[in-house]
């Protein structure tokens, strides 16, 4: 399914699949959310962190499937595919937008 995302999100997932931490961060504001794997990463700096971990650890590809918005907030349903038991696997990714920068990332089943 081809889906028409903003720009800061089809960024994101672009350079997401390219495994480019520098790329993937660009859309964020400096002070954005994010939280996964029942962990909290607030800032520029941590969320780096938590983008080379994750990139490193999983090597993970996303293919958007489908995306519903309410405002300015998207909720992604993405199949990834990676270094994980259950690979492939469906994910929502829940972001907030604001001046265009993801200002909240929440991942979750």
């Amino acid at each position: 399914m081809t889906v028409k995302l903003p720009q800061p999100l089809a960024d994101y997932f672009a350079a997401k699949n390219r495994h480019d931490v520098d790329g993937m961060l660009i859309p964020f504001s400096s002070d954005a959310t994010v939280r996964d794997e029942g962990e909290t990463h607030q800032g520029s700096a941590t969320i780096r962190g938590w983008m080379e971990a994750t990139t490193t650890k999983y090597r993970v590809t996303v293919e958007v499937a489908d995306a519903t918005v309410n405002g300015d907030a998207w909720r992604i349903a993405g199949i990834v595919s990676g270094n994980f038991p259950g690979s492939p696997a469906t994910l929502h990714y829940h972001f907030t937008l604001a001046n265009d920068r993801i200002t909240r990332l929440e991942i979750g089943a």
